[in-house]
């Protein structure tokens, strides 16, 4: 671990092999449902599978509070659920596509797809405690950007080539690849030596699990202005992204993108701009504070938004659109998205601390992703009700009230000056 680039070597495929799995529901699906003629409301519904990453939050002190030494605190977390998430996208390649119109294999596919949330889930518990105790304070953004890379790679893999591998190959196969990427990733960390960390230096301060020790730790976020400002902008941050979550990829769907198109130009290209903006974003603040970098960055992804707008309204008028602009679009809605997501991780991990890692920074990513889970699951009911072009200028219009968190966070915030 003394070795930097093998810390973020570490970090970089525990979290691209966290991404493949959570491409495919995220970028992959929408689109095989939409193709199948699901509608918003439902796919919006599917929402409810990513609920493990919101209530993660219950079991992440028990990932602080318990790990076999011998191992490695969280080695002993990350390795079991990264044999565990192999073991479920094989069982997943044995559930036929061409039978999900049936109420037994939909319920078994439903039930796999949750359980591998589960475990990816917790490994996400494991990674982010062993990221914020290895890494320093000069590091913190570098690792993110390592991060959000190996994520977005992830993605493009779970994703986009999910995507075009089934207009090529067969159900089973592809899945099978997956998991043999899911192995490789975990290569590293097998042969990586962890050290003693301040989770278990500092056993006195671990959270008492009874109601007077939730209590003392939710005070943390909310004790002094500046961090309940903080705790104000995690339950915003994330109000646009999930409103808008089932929209996008089934806007494409409708305007004529066929499968290759939307796993290739789309998916892929995204995130392919996606890393281009992790790295942008991990430079920029070498330039600029973190603070100053969350707003500028925000204010962009506004822009991004009102971008999709414009598309809705042309579909909905009729109008010809070149499908490079389609892609063009989409690509720096991924490039802005990822560059603010390495500055608000960098961020949630500074306001983490060390003998609390796994939990502090698990708590604040489940505030975001509650919020936009929860918005996700309803708003294609929405979608559905007022079309693309309204709901979608509706949603800029929320994502501008949400900058005002910010911008009073950045008030109270001294590192900025």
């Amino acid at each position: 671990m003394s070795n930097l680039r093998n810390v973020y070597l570490i970090l970089f495929s525990l979290y691209w092999a966290q991404g493949l799995p959570v491409g495919f529901m995220t970028h992959a699906l929408p689109v095989i449902l939409r193709a199948q003629g699901v509608s918003l409301a439902h796919i919006g519904g599917f929402g409810l599978l990513m609920l493990p990453w919101s209530i993660k939050i219950f079991w992440a002190p028990l990932v602080d509070k318990f790990g076999y030494q011998k191992l490695g605190h969280y080695r002993s977390w990350i390795i079991p659920t990264q044999l565990l998430t192999i073991f479920v996208l094989i069982t997943l390649s044995f559930i036929p596509i061409e039978s999900l119109n049936q109420p037994a294999y939909l319920f078994m596919f439903f039930a796999v797809l949750l359980s591998m949330n589960l475990i990816g889930a917790t490994q996400d518990v494991a990674t982010d405690g062993l990221a914020v105790n290895i890494l320093k304070n000069e590091q913190q953004h570098w690792g993110n950007t390592f991060q959000v890379i190996g994520s977005r790679l992830g993605f493009i893999v779970g994703g986009g080539a999910i995507l075009w591998a089934l207009d090529w190959f067969n159900w089973q196969m592809t899945f099978l690849v997956l998991a043999g990427l899911v192995a490789l990733n975990t290569l590293p960390i097998l042969f990586t030596k962890e050290p003693l960390h301040t989770s278990k230096l500092n056993q006195n301060k671990k959270i008492q699990f009874d109601w007077g020790g939730i209590k003392a730790y939710l005070a943390y976020f909310t004790n002094t202005p500046l961090l309940f400002a903080w705790l104000m902008v995690l339950i915003t941050f994330k109000i646009a992204d999930g409103l808008s979550g089932p929209l996008l990829k089934p806007l494409m769907v409708d305007m004529g993108l066929s499968f290759s198109q939307i796993g290739i130009y789309v998916t892929m290209l995204g995130v392919c701009a996606a890393l281009l903006g992790a790295g942008l974003a991990g430079l920029s603040l070498k330039l600029i504070s973190r603070a100053k970098a969350l707003l500028v960055f925000s204010v962009l992804k506004i822009l991004s938004l009102a971008a999709y707008a414009w598309l809705a309204d042309q579909y909905e008028a009729k109008a010809h659109i070149s499908s490079w602009i389609i892609y063009l679009v989409n690509a720096v809605e991924d490039m802005v998205s990822s560059m603010l997501l390495v500055v608000m991780l960098t961020l949630v991990m500074q306001y983490s601390r060390k003998e609390y890692a796994g939990t502090d920074f698990t708590f604040q990513v489940a505030i975001m992703a509650t919020v936009s889970g929860l918005l996700y699951s309803f708003s294609g009911f929405f979608g559905d009700v007022f079309g693309y072009k309204s709901y979608l200028c509706l949603i800029c219009i929320i994502a501008v009230f949400a900058i005002i968190p910010i911008i009073k966070w950045l008030k109270l915030d001294k590192s900025h000056n």
